[in-house]
């Protein structure tokens, strides 16, 4: 009997769950790194087939099934993702860890336009929402996170505020399907039951007002206009730009917005900050802006894009609306 679409992806999400859990209790670790030194480590002519579950599901290597055990490949194939690749398989989605957690996230290389990206930035961004919360400790009735992707920003949210009295409201918006897909899995192995996750273009799709806005969106000029990776306008920053302006709009008096995000240098200048600086100051919020990595993603300075850009900088703004 062939199942509905709906009951399908309920037996996918099932079975997702089912192989992280698999994959936790066999101690399962694995840090993702950038795409380009992931390609240097996996043309090492010793790399050319996965040896283990960390070649399979976070190096992404082709696997033979003999290699594998037998209620895992059956929780692959069960949940579609073990595709045939020559003589060999092959994982359509990678595992990440951290803080214990594991995370589902697409295949590499992510080329894809829906592709979910996890990476160098998703360790970045949790060490910036961990130092927030370690140091600022204000009543949260309602958050958000804007472009959850693998719902990371969301899952720490709701680890940060588990203790809290106040049982906020978090909020998980993205306008890929197959983020919010993985991102429900990841929810569910990390015990993060009460999200509510709506598929929007930033808070077009959600009603009312927060008193935290979390975010990691895309900044680069991607050729493709990949949506997981593009942020449009000259130097990737109008995404970023949107989402202050829609932070000024919907947080309440004393609310923050908490933006990590990546900006072209161009001859030591930084228009982002330039201009975030100028809406901020005219909104009447208070922020700091902090760099905190001043170079990443180098390889894209040969690109036309970044022709005539210093570096990429990973910066963190903080911005605060002034209490009435």
């Amino acid at each position: 009997m062939n199942l509905t679409y709906e009951a399908q992806a309920v037996s996918q999400h099932n079975q997702l769950t089912l192989l992280l859990t698999y994959l936790q209790m066999h101690d399962y670790r694995f840090t993702t790194i950038s795409p380009a030194s992931h390609e240097k480590v996996n043309n090492r002519i010793q790399n050319g087939l996965a040896n283990d579950l960390i070649d399979i599901f976070g190096w992404n290597r082709p696997f033979k099934p003999e290699i594998v055990d037998v209620k895992l490949f059956e929780l692959m194939q069960a949940a579609n993702i073990a595709i045939r690749v020559g003589y060999y398989w092959k994982s359509q989605l990678r595992v990440s860890s951290m803080d214990g957690l594991l995370f589902l996230h697409s295949a590499y290389p992510t080329l894809e336009n829906e592709a979910v990206f996890f990476g160098p930035d998703s360790y970045r961004f949790a060490n910036v929402i961990h130092q927030y919360f370690a140091t600022h400790h204000q009543p949260i009735h309602r958050v958000v996170d804007i472009g959850t992707g693998s719902g990371l920003g969301a899952i720490l949210l709701a680890l940060e505020l588990s203790e809290s009295e106040l049982k906020p409201e978090i909020v998980a918006v993205d306008i890929n399907n197959d983020a919010l897909n993985l991102a429900r899995v990841n929810m569910s192995a990390a015990d993060t039951h009460d999200i509510v996750l709506v598929n929007s273009n930033l808070l077009n799709n959600v009603a009312g007002n927060f008193d935290l806005i979390i975010t990691n969106p895309p900044y680069l000029i991607d050729e493709p206009e990949r949506a997981y990776r593009h942020g449009g306008g000259q130097l990737g920053a109008d995404l970023s730009l949107a989402i202050v302006d829609a932070a000024i709009e919907r947080l309440d008096p004393g609310g923050t917005l908490l933006l990590y995000t990546g900006v072209a240098i161009v001859n030591g200048h930084d228009a982002f900050l330039a201009e975030v600086t100028a809406k901020l100051n005219f909104a009447g919020f208070s922020f700091k802006y902090v760099e905190i990595d001043p170079d990443i993603f180098g390889e894209e300075l040969v690109s036309k894009a970044y022709c005539m850009a210093d570096r990429i900088a990973a910066v963190v703004l903080t911005a605060q609306k002034h209490a009435e």
